[in-house]
């Protein structure tokens, strides 16, 4: 029995022309499929139960202080709070630095 193949290459006179991906992969690399993010349970619940941002959950999940993130990120506690309030929608790029300091994705992050 001979392992199953992910990709296939279909070449032409020697040179890659195609390439068979699995369906589900096919979606991802052109956006089409949704990306689910995993939040841990108890994130969740500070979120939901008592209305808070996922950024200001995942920061109290992981025991940090608004002045640790304030000082990872490289903005002041004022901003950082801004940034974490409930309702607040930080661009993409501030996202990815939150993330980054928390060592999360930034889709976890997005409500």
């Amino acid at each position: 029995m001979s392992t199953p193949i992910k990709h296939q290459v279909i070449e032409h006179g020697g040179q890659p022309l195609f390439v068979i991906v699995p369906y589900e992969e096919y979606q991802e690399l052109t956006g089409q499929k949704e990306k689910r993010a995993n939040i841990p349970v108890e994130v969740a619940e500070i979120a939901l139960m008592e209305e808070k941002s996922l950024v200001r959950a995942w920061r109290e999940h992981l025991g940090m202080t608004q002045e640790q993130m304030a000082a990872k990120i490289g903005v002041t506690r004022a901003s950082f709070a801004q940034m974490e309030a409930f309702g607040a929608k930080p661009r993409r790029a501030t996202l990815a630095k939150i993330a980054a300091a928390l060592g999360v994705k930034v889709e976890q992050l997005e409500d």
